[in-house]
């Protein structure tokens, strides 16, 4: 496995539904018909319609309350569908809501359908991402930037989608490989010595060192997106036509001390981690902890939590409790490590 040099050499992680050695990380839908848009606008917070062909976003499906239910990527892509990529851990909700927003829209005369894709997802990652993958691709990645997409042949496999993307903050790729040629590319990849295999845990600490959310860690169908500090996914149309569920809720939390918001914090000492109490200095309980762990780059503590509005401004000193001991946090801006995406600004 590799941690600690995770953002100066070239890891790969994968979703081996097709080596059927672990469960799915990720479930893919291919939405189609004519009111394609119109059903995923039902359902997320963000701007679909504004999205260029093979241009992704991240985005969110709320509820009625405002709270998030999962976070997603949508393409738009050039052959006739939406692609969507949500948490497998939630699956079977997400997949119900899809469903029964279709039959719905069905029912009105609208024209929409699912199909669910058994595809692989491989991850590549890393400064070297663009070098290894094009020797083994036609096309020319250079015109691939962040959260675009496009179908190609990836060393001899046909069909694969490559998305410049990727749940690190680094430069990256995520493959959408037919689920029985999964292992063949995993194996063509690390054939190059600069490829090295990479678990949850790097994966991890690098999502928490760029400001990533983990569904249900970070956010869930208690929280809100301005609530999550992920106000940036709402689309301006969207705001203001208060068209997504939960809008009445969300959009007057923009402007509003909100009593409880996501933070950055940062410590030395003993690592924070989920569940840890965040105290202010007076010692009285203002929030707890969701994610945090020892920053392989940083060499210090980084966190992510929720706290008391008054308390979320950078730089605010803070206490968390660590094994029933306190030591001194501080309210630091995300991400911690400057991501690295590819763009042609």
């Amino acid at each position: 496995m590799c941690l600690t040099c995770c953002r100066t050499c070239q890891f790969y992680l994968y979703d081996v539904s097709a080596a059927k050695t672990t469960l799915q990380s990720f479930f893919k839908t291919k939405i189609f018909g004519q009111d394609r848009v119109k059903l995923m606008e039902s359902l997320v917070v963000s701007d679909i319609a504004e999205l260029k062909p093979n241009q992704g976003t991240l985005t969110l499906f709320t509820n009625e309350e405002g709270g998030i239910i999962d976070d997603l990527i949508v393409t738009n892509t050039s052959d006739g569908y939406l692609y969507v990529v949500s948490n497998a851990g939630c699956r079977e909700k997400d997949m119900a809501l899809m469903q029964n927003k279709a039959s719905e829209l069905r029912s009105a005369g609208c024209d929409v359908n699912l199909e669910v894709i058994d595809n692989a997802l491989i991850a590549l990652q890393g400064p070297s991402t663009a070098q290894v993958l094009q020797a083994g691709v036609s096309d020319d990645l250079r015109k691939l930037t962040f959260m675009t997409s496009a179908v190609m042949d990836v060393f001899g496999v046909p069909g694969c989608r490559v998305t410049r993307c990727g749940y690190t903050g680094e430069d990256g790729v995520e493959i959408s490989v037919p689920a029985e040629r999964a292992v063949h590319l995993a194996e063509a990849l690390l054939e190059n010595k600069e490829v090295k295999l990479a678990g949850l845990a790097a994966r991890d600490s690098l999502r928490l060192e760029a400001g990533l959310c983990l569904y249900g860690n970070d956010i869930d169908e208690h929280t809100t997106p301005v609530e999550g500090s992920l106000g940036w996914t709402l689309g301006k149309r969207r705001k203001a036509a208060m068209d997504f569920p939960g809008a009445a809720i969300v959009v007057p939390q923009i402007k509003r001390k909100l009593s409880r918001k996501r933070v950055g914090l940062m410590s030395t000492g003993a690592p924070i981690r989920q569940h840890c109490i965040i105290l202010n200095t007076e010692g009285a309980v203002i929030g707890e902890i969701t994610s945090g762990c020892p920053s392989p780059c940083l060499k210090k503590n980084v966190a992510m939590g929720y706290v008391d509005g008054n308390y979320s401004k950078v730089g605010t000193p803070l206490l968390v409790e660590v094994r029933k001991k306190q030591q001194e946090a501080v309210v630091s801006k995300m991400p911690f490590v400057p991501t690295r995406y590819y763009t042609l600004k």
